[in-house]
């Protein structure tokens, strides 16, 4: 049987590495504040006795966030200034790189934060720490640059060089989700490097969303936008007993368009979608294009409903395509993430719904601060199938019902 890191008794009598600290960097104080209330909530419910120990001073605590700013000079340059010490500590340092909801003052004009920026910044508060921390622990939900983790002819290497400067400033853990490519921890193979796929949290979020789905080969797919999301699209197919299509897209490697070659069409492999609900799975939606496009052609082929999952919206070029391709009837549902910034118009769509990993970050942290392994957290296969017997029962009692 697997356990959750709040289930494991083994963290009521396991030393924790040191005084657990959060820092949440600009941009991403209110996933912080979240999980810090998960592990306020769970650890003032375990056993007390212990508290008194000096190995456990500090376990419980009415919030384990410290204070961090980076202020900013008119020019744009910043420092990093922590506000409390964290001698001792295992600290965990959130940050969200791609949130451009920040902005900041440069010659008098409003700046929004880029990418560049909230990566300096998180460099900085690492720095301010001065290595006095015992453990430095960087929660990157989105990994920065993780698009450019690949040599294609003479171009930067980004992440990798991202990975390898973390490490040399100390970061003993890097914890992102569904990253671009993982193969990109090659770059730091001593380090820890933890890519984790928010599966059972997607599902969860369907089922409680869509009541009516049924879920068994004859009225559920899955589909992979292209070729380089098979392995993620293979796992919920095989976990949840059904059929998987895939689109391979045919690009013009001619031209470069906005940094990449134009998509000339999409292709579709797979058995036939007529009738069935539809979950296509990605890593991101960037602008959105590609996606609506496959969920065109599939409407075409016959589909049912077509429900977009994806770890983060980013929705580059607005919201517009797809309140039309809500209304058209291409798309039913779109589920993303709250690991990134979400803008009030996105949250307030009728087809938007997100998946709230708060909980999943807590689990995370609790287990990693007491030095436990977060294998079931990883691969959450019995929890799926705890989810989907409970489905099955619920539709059971439904139709006894009459419902």
């Amino acid at each position: 049987m697997v356990e959750t890191a709040r289930d494991n008794n083994i963290h009521e009598v396991a030393i924790p590495v040191g005084m657990l600290s959060l820092a949440g960097m600009k941009g991403c104080e209110e996933l912080t504040s979240k999980v810090d209330k998960y592990l306020v909530e769970w650890r003032s419910q375990r056993h007390g006795e212990l508290m008194d120990d000096a190995d456990f001073i500090g376990y419980c605590r009415e919030s384990y966030q410290i204070k961090t700013n980076c202020p900013r000079f008119g020019t744009g340059e910043a420092k990093g200034t922590m506000k409390e010490s964290v001698r001792g500590h295992d600290l965990f340092i959130l940050v969200d790189v791609f949130n451009y909801g920040v902005r900041y003052k440069m010659y008098g004009m409003d700046v929004p934060m880029s990418p560049d920026d909230h990566y300096q910044d998180l460099k900085r508060i690492i720095a301010s720490a001065s290595g006095k921390a015992r453990r430095i622990n960087v929660i990157m939900p989105m990994l920065y640059e993780g698009r450019q983790h690949k040599r294609s002819s003479r171009e930067s290497l980004d992440c990798a060089l991202c990975l390898q400067e973390l490490e040399n400033m100390g970061v003993d853990n890097l914890i992102t989700f569904d990253a671009h490519d993982a193969r990109v921890q090659n770059a730091i193979p001593l380090s820890g490097f933890e890519n984790v796929q928010p599966t059972y949290q997607f599902l969860k979020a369907l089922i409680n969303n869509v009541p009516d789905l049924v879920i068994d080969q004859d009225h559920l797919m899955i589909i992979s936008p292209d070729e380089g999301g098979m392995q993620r699209c293979m796992y919920y197919s095989s976990v949840l007993g059904v059929d998987l299509g895939m689109f391979y897209k045919r690009r013009d490697y001619s031209t470069i368009v906005n940094g990449k070659n134009p998509i000339v069409a999409h292709e579709f492999l797979g058995d036939s979608v007529e009738g069935k609900d539809l979950i296509i799975v990605d890593d991101m939606i960037s602008s959105g294009e590609s996606v609506l496009d496959i969920a065109s052609k599939l409407k075409a082929r016959g589909a049912k409903r077509i429900f977009i999952c994806t770890t983060f919206g980013l929705f580059c070029e607005g919201l517009d395509q797809f309140d039309a391709a809500y209304q058209r009837g291409d798309i039913t549902r779109v589920f993303t993430t709250n690991l990134i910034y979400r803008t009030p118009e996105l949250k307030s769509r009728e087809w938007y719904v997100e998946v709230n990993m708060a909980k999943y970050i807590a689990y995370i942290i609790d287990s990693l601060n007491h030095d436990q392994s977060i294998s079931s957290l990883l691969n959450p296969v019995y929890r799926i199938n705890k989810l989907l017997e409970k489905k099955r029962e619920r539709d059971a009692k439904r139709a006894a019902e009459g419902k």
